[in-house]
């Protein structure tokens, strides 16, 4: 089943007074952000973006988020939260308002491999429950991107299994908890999960 990712602010309504979590997930360079950036735009909302990249000196990486920069529409709020993305989730979902989180991949790298430390932060197992509890008592519509990089082998080195196992469990939390789930593959969304039709 395919979701062509245009607007639909039916589909958001409810969200004025309850949560409405959608959880957005692809490979590298598939579609997901972009999937994401147009749901949160039909929606008809206001939208605050929650960036997770924690800014480097790397060149291309740099490049990489000034690309997402100049796709996002200027009057979107923007949160930095490289580490403690509940606090931002608490800040900015309200009846009426939209957040985009971008994205969970890099939010956890942020907390297992900290920039000043070779071993993970020692709350970041806290940090993710907090994050799944700001998810389930969000109010407004909340999106959800994340890499889904557990489709090939089984990597190297005991510190790059925690991340691929941990961002695999951290997926399923949320999309569990998601009321939509959708996976896109070369630019085409499909829907995983989708709130039941009532007559």
């Amino acid at each position: 089943m395919q979701d062509n990712g245009g607007p639909d602010r039916s589909r958001y309504n409810h969200a004025m007074n309850s949560r409405d979590l959608t959880f957005i997930v692809g490979g590298a360079r598939s579609g997901k952000s972009a999937h994401a950036e147009r749901l949160a735009a039909g929606s008809g909302l206001p939208v605050t973006y929650i960036a997770t990249a924690r800014v480097t000196g790397d060149t291309e990486f740099t490049e990489r988020i000034g690309h997402h920069r100049a796709r996002r529409p200027a009057h979107w709020a923007l949160a930095e939260a490289p580490l403690d993305l509940a606090g931002a989730l608490d800040a900015a979902a309200a009846p009426g308002q939209c957040v985009l989180i971008d994205c969970l991949t890099l939010w956890l790298a942020n907390l297992l491999c900290p920039a000043d430390s070779d071993a993970p932060l020692p709350d970041w197992r806290e940090r993710l429950d907090a994050f799944a509890a700001a998810c389930e008592r969000a109010q407004g519509t909340v999106l959800v991107v994340s890499n889904e990089i557990g489709m090939g082998v089984v990597p190297m080195g005991a510190a790059t299994r925690l991340y691929v196992d941990e961002l695999g469990r951290l997926n399923q939390r949320i999309a569990a908890l998601a009321d939509r789930a959708t996976l896109v593959v070369a630019g085409l969304p499909l829907v995983l999960k989708a709130p039941r039709e009532t007559s």
